[in-house]
């Protein structure tokens, strides 16, 4: 069995959505902000989290949300060139730029392009 691992290669930059064009400051709280805080899209540039392992580099599509009692509300993507899912933690509390409360609502909603992800694997 492998241990999952963390590594800090990934830096808490700012960016520019791949999606939506939205400029993308970096978190306050210390973490690394890897979607937009306005249309939830993000990047698929990890294998295993904070690795910036991956040579796909596809657009990562919000297709669901879920309520985790220990991280609060997680984003659950699909890459759109490979098909690879990964959930990320909601960055509703960071005082500077909040990830869109409205956006979470529509993706819990169900208001979404793509298949839902069903117990972390694509329903393709």
């Amino acid at each position: 069995m492998t241990a999952r691992r963390f590594t800090a290669q990934g830096t808490n930059n700012g960016f520019t959505c791949a999606n939506c064009g939205a400029e993308v400051r970096p978190l306050q709280n210390g973490s690394v902000r890897n979607h937009c805080p306005a249309c939830l899209h993000s990047l698929h540039v990890d294998i295993q989290p904070g690795d910036r392992a991956s040579d796909c580099r596809g657009v990562m599509v919000p297709v669901g949300v879920e309520q985790s009692g220990k991280k609060g509300w997680v984003i659950l993507h699909r890459c759109r060139k490979c098909g690879f899912t990964g959930r990320n933690k909601a960055a509703l509390d960071d005082p500077a730029q909040p990830d869109s409360w409205d956006a979470l609502v529509r993706l819990s909603s169900g208001s979404r392009d793509e298949p839902p992800i069903t117990r972390g694997r694509a329903d393709l």
